[in-house]
């Protein structure tokens, strides 16, 4: 019989080893056992909690996911101001935040995308997660662009932080956080000029 709260402490664990599993022998040969091994834990334990590998990816990029929404509303939530241009640089900002940044992770996330097209449980996670930063985006160029503009707008940002994140994930130095964060700075300010709304 488990420990009572030892449930949360165990999944902890076990993203946590899932992450690192990823990061130093990639997706494929992150086997149960490894994971287990990395852990601490007997297999059964990836079992009983997730149902098996494929669970337990899920489960790592909902907390992944989560740890990314937590970075974007904390930025938000510390705002001295409520303009667009304020919220779309928190936006930038929480996806570039260290949460996501670290070389685990970003294996992680690699591995996810390319599992999220054979598998229908992670390529729904993908298609919230698109759908939420478009639509965070989306609804504050709205606040000074013509819906049409918006959108367009919106959709550019989206590659944008998309793009940078990807091309420095790939990079044999690892992704430049400063750097890309201008880019997309660079690109949102562009964006704004055009309707005067760059406070």
């Amino acid at each position: 019989m488990p420990k009572v709260g030892m449930e949360p402490i165990r999944r902890r664990q076990l993203i946590s080893a899932t992450m690192q599993a990823i990061d130093d022998v990639g997706l494929a040969d992150a086997t149960v056992a490894r994971i287990a091994r990395q852990a601490g834990v007997s297999a059964g334990i990836i079992s009983h909690y997730f149902g098996g590998k494929d669970g337990l990816l899920e489960a790592t990029m909902r907390q992944i996911l989560y740890d990314l929404g937590a970075a974007v509303a904390t930025r938000r939530g510390r705002l001295p101001e409520d303009t667009p241009a304020a919220h779309l640089r928190a936006i930038i900002d929480g996806n570039f935040d260290r949460s996501q940044v670290s070389q685990s992770v970003m294996k992680t996330w690699l591995a996810f995308w390319a599992s999220s097209m054979h598998k229908h449980d992670l390529q729904r996670l993908q298609r919230v997660n698109d759908r939420r930063l478009y639509s965070n985006l989306c609804s504050q160029f709205r606040r000074c662009l013509p819906r049409a503009e918006a959108r367009r707008a919106a959709r550019g940002l989206a590659a944008m932080i998309d793009g940078l994140w990807l091309r420095g994930a790939l990079a044999p130095e690892g992704l430049d956080v400063d750097r890309a964060r201008r880019l997309a700075y660079d690109y949102l300010e562009e964006q704004l000029a055009r309707a005067d709304c760059l406070a």
